[in-house]
């Protein structure tokens, strides 16, 4: 890839955009395998920048000016100062809320402009997804009004004041420590931010998400709640909770074929030859992941994920504790720097960050281990209240986000895929957002169109190199008579320029927006189809769909087994994946999308 110029496939735009969908597919998906999503390496530089400049010295000046710490250059004198960590929690929760840490810019589908987030939220009129509309008092409707606009300004107004204040005294800190300390957050600022967290995401769980709640709100209700001591043993609890839902989400078929297409997409994996070794066989077009892959995936990652922690939980060496923290520390860092898409970055930072100040600046057996808690009940209370959602999400992932039930980038996802008629894509633009659609951000990027519909394509393809993108295509070809007279599209972009933010979760975008954008557009049967799959219940071998018509709601439901669709490859060149159809809406009747090889087997 070029420093100023993307990486292209070598094909001729107007040719290659009339071939079949499938061998479009194939084409893209291959040329993934190599070189990834080809974004020249200028994005990388100005990510990097962003993280260096703006996250990690805004933060430390940040802390450093409001907490009475000293200098920058004393930084090994305060890193472990109590009140670094709760202002580095606020400073990252103020940067995600407001749009500009992960899924900010052209590597999560914002080009022009590259903020979502706050541009939306600002917006009296844009559309907002509230979890239960009607169910909770003052929450019904789907569009922002100036009260949301003023409760989320009063959200980050509350995380600046709690930034800019110093700390407060606390004798816990002192009796701990001994006087002389920062002190800490007051409890009075953490419970502010904390209800306006929670009225706003009851208005609009977006922004709660974007907020990374799941992960923040226990912070802020521990900050709250606990005396000092407690406090730092729930702080460890909280991030292995962390750690070990993501180690534990990556057991089962669909991590394996996350590996492969990050790593072809990280800009540090510097030849070729290391990009193919996550595939079996690239040049005999076999994309199913390598052994290599596995191996990186479950020894590298999961094994880590698992183990590491509990090491840092229950260790009371000081020096197995600092190699742990080290090894968590390195293990963020390189998912820093692959880059996957949504771009996490300040996520990685901040937790490479909290393993050292955690298990290291408070070692377990200097009195901050999980027998040190000053009432035993407190162990298993919050214990069980951490592990209450990830617990939920993994048996009943309909109920709740892939984010609380901590299956980040695990490769288990709610997705879906857009089908739209001629003219359709267009008309998304008359929804009330700042930004336009995708491929017309592309083109104001100076991205000419043939150009910039390949790379909106380029998404499909990334797709379809997970386990989902298979099974999804797999129902659209029953379901779309024409699928290449249709607009095929990514949905978790199209939610991006419509609600400004997407972390991969399509809970964000399944029938509620449809019909949110259907009362706005009024489109006729057969103008917008999506294809939606929920993620995978952790006892079922099945993946769950529904097909979603615009005008007519949910016109059909089923699954597809998940091994059968990872032994697939991307483009699907044997036919469809084998659907099992559990109901079809009276009087409806799938299509007939044209395909190579046999139609789907249905039951």
């Amino acid at each position: 890839m070029g420093f100023m110029t993307p990486t292209s496939p070598p094909v001729e735009p107007e040719e290659f955009l009339r071939k079949p969908f499938q061998e479009r597919m194939r084409i893209l998906t291959l040329f993934w395998a190599d070189n990834g999503f080809g974004s020249p390496k200028v994005f990388h530089v100005i990510y990097i920048l962003k993280v260096v400049v703006l996250y990690g010295l805004g933060g430390l000046l940040v802390v450093s000016w409001t907490s009475d710490l000293g200098g920058l250059g004393e930084f090994t004198s305060w890193w472990d100062e109590p009140i670094v960590y709760q202002k580095l929690v606020l400073w990252t929760i103020f940067l995600e809320t407001f749009g500009v840490a992960g899924t900010w810019g052209p590597l999560a589908g914002h080009f022009k402009p590259m903020t979502g987030g706050a541009f939306y939220w600002l917006r009296p009129g844009t559309i907002r997804m509230a979890p239960w509309a009607g169910k909770v008092p003052g929450t019904s409707g789907d569009t922002r009004t100036l009260f949301d606009v003023l409760l989320y300004a009063a959200l980050l107004a509350s995380f600046v004041v709690a930034l800019v204040l110093p700390g407060v005294q606390d004798d816990d800190l002192d009796a701990a420590l001994g006087a002389g300390s920062a002190g800490l957050v007051s409890a009075e600022l953490w419970v502010l931010t904390l209800a306006l967290l929670v009225l706003m995401g009851l208005r609009d769980k977006v922004i709660f998400l974007a907020a990374r709640g799941e992960q923040y709100l226990p912070v802020m209700v521990l900050s709250a709640t606990l005396p000092f001591t407690d406090m730092i043993i729930a702080y460890k609890l909280l991030i292995v909770s962390v750690w070990l839902g993501a180690g534990f989400s990556k057991f089962g078929h669909h991590f394996s074929n996350v590996v492969p297409p990050m790593m072809s997409n990280a800009p540090t994996m510097p030849t070729r030859a290391m990009r193919r070794m996550h595939y079996r066989d690239v040049e005999g077009e076999d994309l199913r992941p390598s052994r290599f892959a596995w191996f990186m995936g479950h020894v590298g990652g999961t094994t880590v994920e698992l183990g590491v922690p509990l090491v840092l939980l229950f260790t009371t060496s000081p020096e197995v504790a600092l190699a742990a923290a080290a090894f968590m520390a390195f293990f963020h860092l390189f998912i820093l720097t692959a880059f996957p898409l949504a771009v996490p970055l300040e996520w990685n930072v901040l937790f490479g960050y909290l393993a050292v100040f955690l298990f290291v600046g408070y070692p377990n057996g200097d009195g901050y281990g999980l027998t040190d808690f000053s009432e035993p009940w407190m162990l298993p209370l919050i214990v069980a209240a951490l592990l209450f959602f990830p617990v939920l999400g993994n048996l009943r992932p309909d109920l709740v986000s892939f984010l609380p039930a901590m299956r980040q980038y695990a490769g288990n996802w709610a997705s879906a895929t857009w089908a739209m008629k001629p003219g359709v894509e267009e008309r998304l633009n008359e929804l009330t957002k700042p930004a336009k659609n995708q491929v017309e951000q592309l083109q104001a990027f100076g991205f000419e169109p043939d150009v910039a519909e390949i790379t909106m394509q380029m998404t499909l393809a990334w797709r379809a190199m997970h386990s989902q993108g298979r099974g999804l295509y797999s129902v659209m070809y029953r379901h779309v008579d024409d699928v290449d007279a249709h607009v095929i599209r990514e949905a978790e972009f199209v939610c991006n320029s419509i609600l400004g933010w997407n972390f991969g979760c399509g809970h964000l975008h399944d029938e509620r927006l449809i019909a949110a954008i259907q009362r706005r557009l009024n489109l006729a049967p057969g103008d917008l189809r999506v294809m939606w799959v929920e993620s995978q219940a952790v006892h079922e071998p099945f993946q769950r769909y529904r097909v979603i018509d615009a005008a007519l709601g949910v016109v059909e439901r089923g699954r597809w087994v998940v091994a059968e669709a990872v032994a697939q490859q991307p483009w699907l060149p044997n036919g469809p994946v084998a659907l099992q159809v559990d109901w079809v809406m009276p009087g409806y009747t799938p299509g007939a999308g044209r395909v190579s090889g046999d139609s789907a087997p249905v039951g």
